[in-house]
C-alpha cells in the first residue's frame, strides 16, 4: 500500500512540477488565441473566423528554428488546403470519399512545392475543415487565410511582448541529460566494482536513451536565441545562452562517449574480466564532474570543480596503464580519458588548453608504461 502511495505521489508532484513549467505557454497560447479571435471578428468583421485561434496555438506550439518561418509555412498550408478544398467541394461536392481525396491532394500540392512538416499537415487540416464545415455551395473566401494571417502575427506579437524565459527553457532541457549521465556513470560504476551485468546492461540501456534529450535541447537552444534576439525584455540572457551553445556540442560528444564506456563495461562484466580497483572511483569521478558541471551552467562561476573532477578522473584511470595493458582495461581508460577531455572543453576549455591539462594531469596514454 505505501508503494502505491508513493507512486501516486510521485505522480503527482511530476505533474504539478510539468504544470509550473508549462504554466506560462499556457497562459500565452490561450491569450492570443482569444486576442486572434477577438480581432478577427471585430476588426476583420469575420462572423466565423475558425483559422484566427487556430493559427495562433500552432504558431506559438512551435518551439524550434524561427516562429516567424514557421507562420509563413502555416498560412501557406492554410492556403494550399482551402484552394484545394473548394476547388473540390465545387466539382464533386462534400462527402467521408472526398475529404480522403482532398486531404490528399492537398498534403501533395503542398510536398510538390517543396513545403515542411508543418505546411503539409497544415494544409491536410485546412482542407479537412473547409469539407466538413462549409455549406456545399459556398464560394472561395480569401476570410480564411486572413485569419491565419491575423492568428500568426498575434501569436509572434505575444511571443515578442511576454516571452517566456529562454534561460529557463534551455535549463529545463538540459537539466534531464545531466541528471541521466550522472546516473549512468553511478551505475557503470557499480556495475564495474560488483561485476554486476544486469546493473550495466541497464546503464547501456539508459545511456542509449540520452540522444532524444540531445535533441531536446538543440531544440531549446534554438527557440532560446530566437527569443533573446527578438525580444528586449530577454537579450541580456543571450550571454548565459552563449556558454550552453558552447558546452552543447561538447556535452553530445560527452553522451556518446558515455554510451561507449558503458557498452565497454557491459561487455567487460560479461566476460568476467578483472576490473581494477580504481577504475569505478574514475567514473565515479566523472560522475562528480557532470553535477559541477550542470551547476556551472545553471548558475554560471568557476568551473574548477567540474574541471578538477574531470582530471582526476582522466589520471586515475591513465594510471591502470602501467600494470594494465590488456585491449578491455585499454578502452575503458581511453573512453574516461575522451569523457574527461569532453567534459573539459564543455567549461569553456580550448581544444589545446584541455589537452594541455589533461596531460598535466594524467600524461599520455600512449606513454605510461
Amino acid at each position: 500500500m505505501n508503494g502505491v502511495t508513493g507512486k501516486t505521489r510521485g505522480f503527482i508532484s511530476e505533474g504539478a512540477s510539468r504544470l509550473r513549467a508549462g504554466s506560462w505557454p499556457i497562459v500565452q497560447t490561450a491569450a492570443a488565441a482569444g486576442v486572434a479571435y477577438l480581432l478577427a471578428v471585430y476588426v476583420l468583421g469575420h462572423d466565423r473566423p475558425l483559422f484566427a485561434p487556430i493559427a495562433a496555438v500552432i504558431t506559438l506550439s512551435v518551439t524550434v528554428g524561427s516562429r516567424g518561418r514557421r507562420t509563413i509555412e502555416l498560412v501557406a498550408g492554410v492556403a494550399v488546403g482551402l484552394m484545394v478544398a473548394d476547388v473540390i467541394s465545387l466539382l464533386i461536392g462534400t462527402g467521408w470519399a472526398r475529404i480522403s481525396l482532398v486531404v490528399a491532394l492537398a498534403m501533395a500540392a503542398a510536398l510538390f512545392f517543396g513545403a515542411g512538416t508543418l505546411l503539409v499537415n497544415q494544409a491536410a487540416i485546412s482542407a479537412i475543415f473547409v469539407m466538413v464545415l462549409q455549406p456545399p455551395n459556398a464560394v472561395f473566401s480569401p476570410d480564411r487565410i486572413l485569419d491565419a494571417i491575423t492568428g500568426g502575427l498575434v501569436a509572434l506579437t505575444v511571443h515578442w511582448l511576454a516571452p517566456i524565459n529562454p534561460e529557463r527553457l534551455v535549463e529545463r532541457a538540459a537539466r534531464p541529460i545531466f541528471d541521466d549521465l550522472v546516473s549512468v556513470l553511478e551505475e557503470v560504476s557499480a556495475a564495474l566494482r560488483d561485476g554486476d551485468l544486469e546493473r550495466a546492461d541497464g546503464a547501456l540501456r539508459r545511456a542509449r536513451s540520452i540522444d532524444g534529450r540531445v535533441r531536446n535541447l538543440n531544440e531549446a537552444l534554438a527557440a532560446g536565441h530566437e527569443t533573446a534576439r527578438l525580444s528586449p525584455s530577454r537579450r541580456r540572457a543571450l550571454k548565459h545562452l552563449e556558454l550552453y551553445s558552447t558546452a552543447g556540442n561538447r556535452i553530445e560528444l560527452a553522451v556518446i562517449n558515455v554510451r561507449v564506456l558503458a557498452r565497454g563495461a557491459t561487455n567487460a562484466t560479461r566476460r568476467g574480466d578483472q576490473i581494477p580497483d580504481v577504475l569505478p572511483e574514475a567514473v565515479l569521478d566523472l560522475a562528480r564532474s557532470v553535477k559541477e558541471l550542470a551547476v556551472f551552467l545553471e548558475e554560471p562561476g568557476p568551473p574548477d570543480k567540474a574541471r578538477s573532477y574531470a582530471l582526476k578522473a582522466a589520471g586515475t584511470a591513465t594510471e591502470i596503464l602501467q600494470e594494465r595493458h590488456d585491449l578491455a582495461i585499454s578502452v575503458l581508460v581511453g573512453q574516461v580519458r575522451s569523457a574527461a577531455m569532453d567534459l573539459l572543453r564543455s567549461t569553456g576549455m580550448d581544444q589545446a588548453s584541455a589537452l594541455e591539462a589533461l596531460e598535466e594531469a594524467a600524461g599520455r596514454a600512449s606513454d605510461v608504461g
